[in-house]
């Protein structure tokens, strides 16, 4: 993979990590919620108008285009595999920003994933 490639790649993988992390920021600060007939369109507009619900999906929109061009370049052999990393980085961000647990075990799965895609760009 030339230098491009994997840039493009690691880009596309960072902008939907930071899109699951702001999709589970804006849904903190709406809070919990459940949809019923009556209030699809009150909870769907809180959703459709808050800040980080709006920045997780233009993230995604980004991250879309830049896979695409990642994958114009990168065989999907190696380029799906990297989309392990943002469950690396979202896990990290998700004890730091969101106080979610980190458990022993979760960090042994992460080296896994961690060496795994390591095997794999080697390849």
């Amino acid at each position: 993979m030339n230098t491009l490639s994997f840039v493009l790649v690691l880009t596309g993988v960072l902008l939907n990590a930071a899109a699951q992390l702001l999709l589970k920021a804006g849904t903190n600060a709406v809070g919990h919620f459940e949809f019923h007939m009556d209030n699809v369109l009150p909870v769907g507009w809180k959703l459709a108008t808050q800040p980080h619900i709006l920045g997780g999906m233009a993230c995604y929109a980004v991250s879309l285009v830049v896979w695409i061009m990642a994958l114009s370049r990168t065989p999907v052999r190696i380029a799906y595999p990297m989309l392990s990393i943002g469950y690396v980085i979202n896990a990290f961000v998700a004890y730091s920003w969101f106080g979610e647990p980190l458990a022993s075990q979760k960090l042994l799965g992460i080296a896994f994933i961690v060496v795994g895609v390591w095997l794999v760009a080697r390849s």
